[in-house]
């Protein structure tokens, strides 16, 4: 199975100064460099995702508008939303047992936490969450080697190097 992690791109701030408001927050519309990212992303992607590729986002507005880059089909689901955790991610994705490749369109620090338990197991975990800068995808693939499972890097992109 492939595992494709997308964080959105760059998103507007919150005030410094405001407190912190989840709706708000969920309400963050990408800046214009953001959506030239996610239009770069996009087109890569698109050249390399099957077309079997189910697409799930966040709901916040910022993922939202990332995925619609893509220009496909794509579902919005509350398991991506911030702040979740790495095993609800993985839920939603139905891994590692979904039968067509899987992107999801996230925030961080949940798509590293991800990132980091697929690559270097549960004892990662403590540590901090790898970082996946904004706009980039992590392509992951679960296979089998000998009759051992094992989780293979394919690629790592940022948009500002393709």
């Amino acid at each position: 199975m492939d595992l494709i992690l997308w964080r959105h791109a760059e998103a507007r701030e919150l005030p410094e100064d405001a407190p912190f408001d989840a709706a708000a927050d969920l309400a963050r519309a990408l800046t214009p460099r953001g959506e030239k990212q996610a239009k770069r992303m996009a087109e890569w992607l698109n050249r390399f995702l099957p077309e079997s590729t189910r697409v799930l986002a966040s709901p916040a507005l910022r993922t939202r508008q990332t995925a619609d880059a893509l220009e496909r089909k794509y579902r919005t689901v509350d398991a991506l939303a911030p702040g979740v955790s790495h095993a609800q991610a993985l839920a939603v994705a139905r891994w590692p047992d979904s039968r067509e490749p899987v992107l999801l369109v996230g925030h961080q620090p949940t798509l590293g936490q991800l990132a980091a338990y697929l690559m270097g197991g549960p004892q990662t975990l403590g540590g901090a969450p790898w970082a996946v800068r904004k706009g980039a995808v992590w392509w992951l693939r679960q296979r089998d080697r000998a009759g051992v499972p094992e989780v293979v890097l394919v690629s790592v992109r940022t948009p500002d190097r393709l």
